[in-house]
């Protein structure tokens, strides 16, 4: 049986990763690959009571202990419930967001230390790994503008200031320039045509 993958795409609210990910399905579609399309988080019945929790705009008291073990038990769960059994399946997974997120906003946007995240992340995902981490890269102030011009209300996350986005957006580019092997930067600002072109080039790379 062909070896199953995953393949994350991440970075910023505004960044067009909804796009992307659409143009990622019909590429592998295409190609006949079997595919599993998730998100984080979320991806499963529980997962997404979860997200529930996590984005809700209503609980802006909650602490950062708390979110951070709130997208732990989401992710436990979307990896034993449906990633690794998909990959197992030789199926292509990917997933809008993962661990990546997590040290992002929670460390280098939130401040909660490192070796915490480390530690609370390794149980979730019990020594799995993505394949690539695809970060599509933009300045948050335009996307933000992005996601407001929607006119559908910001989350939780969403609604942080400013500051908290641009730490968020250096934690992305930390953990790639740290881990090569495992992140791609793409520049998002870019026209969406040449995004796209430049994800499916990696894309195409991982499942070869």
């Amino acid at each position: 049986m062909r070896k199953g993958h995953m393949i994350v795409c991440d970075g910023g609210n505004g960044a067009g990763k909804t796009t992307v990910l659409k143009a990622i399905e019909v590429h592998l579609q295409a190609k006949g690959r079997e595919l599993v399309m998730t998100r984080e988080p979320g991806g499963t019945p529980i997962g997404e009571k979860v997200r529930e929790i996590l984005l809700s705009p209503d609980t802006p008291e909650m602490c950062g202990v708390t979110e951070l073990m709130l997208f732990a038990a989401a992710r436990a769960q979307h990896v034993r419930e449906r990633i690794l059994p998909a990959i197992a399946a030789g199926k292509i997974v990917v997933s809008d967001r993962f661990d990546s997120a997590t040290v992002s906003f929670q460390h280098y946007a939130r401040g909660l230390p490192l070796d915490l995240i480390h530690k609370i992340n390794s149980i979730a995902i019990d020594g799995f790994k993505p394949d690539i981490t695809i970060i599509l890269d933009l300045d948050p102030i335009v996307g933000l503008q992005r996601v407001s011009s929607r006119g559908e209300g910001l989350d939780r996350m969403e609604q942080e200031s400013m500051d908290f986005l641009h730490k968020a957006r250096h934690g992305y580019l930390e953990q790639a320039k740290n881990d090569p092997a495992h992140f791609v930067v793409i520049d998002s600002s870019q026209p969406l045509e040449k995004v796209i072109i430049d994800v499916i080039h990696v894309v195409d790379r991982i499942i070869a």
